[in-house]
């Protein structure tokens, strides 16, 4: 199992993984060795996430989510498979967690009638400062 808040945890049988060769500079090992890692995780069939945690995870999976509800995490960063697997791991634990913090509700505020008083005054007195400036000839 692996834990990834207090109440949530999922099994390593929900998690697959397959070897890919990596892109770019690496020279002859490159096209030798499959460092590279491609994790698939099943979102929309794991028992093991809370519904509302399976709803976000779609909104924040973005691209990465296939169109069956697998999130596919590729990982070609480190030269070694191990640090690749390490590495496309612990994003979907920080994709996971991410998604299982509840946003904030805003709750719709109204101002109060003292800050609504030092508004008015403070517009009174800006407008009599700029009745001041217009230099209006007197009457004589």
């Amino acid at each position: 199992m692996i834990r990834i808040t207090p109440s949530i945890s999922i099994d390593e049988s929900e998690i697959s993984e397959t070897f890919i060769r990596a892109s770019g500079p690496g020279g002859q090992n490159v096209n030798k060795i499959a460092s590279a890692v491609q994790l698939r995780f099943d979102v929309t069939h794991s028992p093991n996430l809370p519904p509302d945690v399976v709803e976000r995870l779609i909104k924040l999976a973005g691209r990465r989510l296939t169109s069956d509800g697998v999130l596919v995490l590729t990982a070609q960063q480190y030269r070694t498979q191990e640090r690749n697997r390490a590495d496309a791991l612990e994003r979907l634990v920080e994709l996971i967690r991410k998604a299982s913090i509840r946003p904030i509700v805003r709750r719709a505020t109204r101002p109060t009638l003292a800050s609504k008083t030092r508004r008015l005054v403070a517009k009174k007195v800006r407008s009599g400062v700029k009745a001041l400036r217009q230099g209006r000839p007197d009457a004589d």
